[in-house]
This record gives structure tokens, sequence and C-alpha cells, in this order.
């Protein structure tokens, strides 16, 4: 991967919906050559699709927090990921180290609504401990690629 690649790369972030002939003119290639890039990104499994980003509290959803799973001794992983998996409010899992096994990013109508999945977090099986934490606000998400200054990594 090289400076053009990650320019592409950060161009999409920004703009998924960027023609060929955008980005060609973005990065100084033609739209085939663009073409290319783009399809040897994907096939690399750099790119891994491409989706829209909603404001959360537009949909109804005014509650973010995080939540640190701890889990019982000798519970499966994979099982319990394959549980939490189910509960449609989390938006994002990750096995982590540490005290907790798994950081969930769960979205919620209101304070009430986190109540609600707390409790089915609590009650699925191999979970022994929640710990949570409610954003009061988002300051920026998704910079995967980007420098500090808004710039692509490696140009």
């Amino acid at each position: 991967m090289d400076a053009v690649d990650r320019q592409l790369i950060q161009a999409l972030r920004e703009n998924g919906r960027a023609s060929y002939a955008e980005l060609g003119r973005l990065v100084g290639l033609s739209g085939p050559s663009v073409t290319d890039r783009i399809n040897r990104l994907e096939a690399a499994g750099v790119i891994t699709g491409y989706r829209a980003t909603v404001d959360a509290p537009s949909l109804g959803l005014g509650v973010t927090a995080l939540i640190g799973i701890q889990l019982s001794d000798a519970t499966d992983h994979d099982d319990v990921a394959h549980r939490l998996r189910e509960l449609e409010e989390i938006e994002d899992c990750w096995f982590i180290a540490g005290d907790d096994s798994f950081m969930l990013k769960v979205r919620g109508t209101d304070v009430d609504g986190l109540e609600r999945t707390i409790r089915r977090l609590s009650g699925t099986q191999g979970v022994s401990r929640t710990r949570t934490t409610i954003v009061l606000s988002t300051k920026w998400e998704n910079r995967v690629g980007e420098l500090p200054g808004g710039e692509a990594l490696g140009a």
C-alpha cells in the first residue's frame, strides 16, 4: 500500500459515494487506474465495505454507553460473543485484555432503555459483571487512517 492508496482510502472514508473520476482527480490518476486500486484494496481486505454514517440521536438513540463485561470462570468467550450479537442495542463489541473480557458500545433511546439493556446483559449466560460508562458527548469517531491534522497516514 502506497501514499496514493492511503489518499484513496481517506477520500472514501470522507465520501464513500465519490465517483472513480472524482477520486482520480484527487490523486492524479485516471478513473480506470483508481478502479483497479480500489478493487485491489477490496480484494486484500483493506476496504471491507461501504455504509452510510448516521446521526444516532436523529434515529432516537440519544444515549451512548461503553459497557465492560466480566465473564464467569471457565466461560467460552466465543459462546458469549455469539449471545451478545443477538442484542441489537450493541453497536460494537471488542474482546479486550484487562479486568473485562469484552467492551461494548451500546446505543439506546434513553436511560431507561439503557437500564433494560444492562439487565439483559447481566442475565446473559457467562456474564458475571458489567461496568457501564455513559458517554456525555462525542468529540469524534472513526479516525482510522487519519493524522490529528486531518491528513492521511503515510501521505
